[in-house]
């Protein structure tokens, strides 16, 4: 067992300006491998997400409040930006250079930091000032036309695809590439990450097809939306589902003999449709005659690539991602018990820990100004000016 040293990110700082999900979720990875990442609110609103919501995915964060549309608080700002690593913000293009806080701004005072703004459609192009959501990002980017079986309207899914993979973890890993070079070179970078061009770079299933046959393959036409038996979800007596995964013949095979319907077998190369049909409707009343338990108790020890779909509270009990360490017992700001999801960064020599519940907003000012060179009676006139709050 390699014995646990040091966190990958120990001693890089950030500053997150986000709301709501996206940036909140990056800066809690890099918050979760080490980094020292402040939550900076306004001293309006700030982040309204969800108090539920906010508690997931702003954990290992301190909290400051700070109003940056006055000079004082822009000047501050600028001021901890020569103390920082990274800033990340969520802003419309524009609104930070009009704050006087954009990257150029910043960068005269730190040229090595790392400036990530994430948007829906980026800094540029015909887009970059629209509004949109999620669902907007995946349907402009021709995700959404490639999500579902074919048989109703687009899918829609609890986990926002565009918001999650093309921004969150997009923009981790490009904080991370630009952080490894300015640590070798002294120079930092502007990182812009577009949740929808983050979303557009993994469809290069539907991009080969297009390429190859002249149109992307619509939904519920390929393998893995549907034209094959072994690939779908079937549902059981009691109404819940199997998901059967079987894309490689053998695990087709082993599949047929677990249930006893070698005669099956054949049907995995099927490419007729009355032929796949058959074989869907043959398996769809097998599984349909027993109920999930059962199913869960058959599949259990299988090597099938076939599963039963848990619901979020059976996954949350599951003793495999209790033992991975992805669901964890903590406190929240309320001093609550809640669940808490692990950290997916399993690596050698560090080991994951929630140090500390989301902060309440402005929970640390105070200490984050000290900690970080603001003199006393600078802070409280600070205060005394309401240019930053103290929870």
């Amino acid at each position: 067992m390699t014995q646990v040293s040091r966190a990958p990110l120990q001693g890089v700082r950030v500053l997150d300006l986000t709301r709501l999900l996206p940036g909140p979720a990056c800066a809690m990875h890099l918050a979760d491998m080490g980094a020292e990442v402040v939550k900076l609110e306004d001293t309006g609103a700030g982040d309204y997400a969800w108090a539920a919501l906010r508690s997931q995915v702003n954990r290992n964060k301190r909290g400051l409040q700070l109003d940056l549309k006055k000079e004082a608080g822009k000047a501050l700002f600028l001021d901890l930006c020569e103390k920082v690593d990274v800033v990340i913000e969520g802003f419309r293009p524009g609104v930070m250079d009009r704050l006087g806080v954009g990257y150029e701004a910043v960068k005269q005072r730190n040229p090595a930091i790392v400036y990530c703004s994430m948007t829906g459609y980026g800094q540029t192009g015909p887009y970059s000032q629209a509004a949109g959501h999620d669902i907007n990002y995946i349907a402009r980017a021709g995700v959404a036309d490639q999500v579902g079986n074919g048989t109703g309207t687009p899918a829609l899914s609890n986990l926002p695809l565009a918001d999650l993979l093309g921004g969150a973890s997009t923009a981790s890993i490009g904080i991370l590439a630009a952080l490894f070079d300015a640590q070798r070179t002294g120079q930092g970078r502007l990182v812009d990450i577009s949740f929808s061009d983050g979303i557009l770079a993994y469809a290069g299933l539907p991009m080969a097809a297009l390429n190859e046959f002249g149109q992307a393959t619509p939904a519920g036409a390929t393998k893995l939306t549907g034209s094959a038996v072994y690939y779908g979800f079937y549902e059981t007596a009691d109404g819940r589902y199997i998901a059967v995964g079987s894309f490689e013949r053998k695990f087709w095979d082993e599949f047929c003999e677990l249930i006893g319907r070698e005669d099956l077998k054949p049907f995995h190369d099927a490419s007729d449709p009355e032929q796949v049909n058959y074989a869907k409707n043959e398996l769809g009343q097998l599984i349909a005659a027993y109920d999930f338990a059962w199913w869960c108790e058959k599949l259990a020890g299988s090597d099938c690539c076939v599963t039963p779909v848990l619901n979020m509270g059976e996954t949350a009990n599951d003793v495999h991602f209790k033992e991975r360490g992805m669901i964890i017992e903590s406190s929240n700001e309320q001093g609550e018990t809640v669940r808490q999801l692990g950290s997916p960064f399993k690596m050698s020599g560090f080991e994951f820990a929630i140090r500390n519940p989301s902060p309440i907003a402005g929970q640390h000012t105070v200490e984050v100004l000290r900690e970080w060179g603001v003199n006393s009676e600078r802070i409280q006139q600070l205060l005394d000016d309401r240019i930053v709050v103290q929870a």
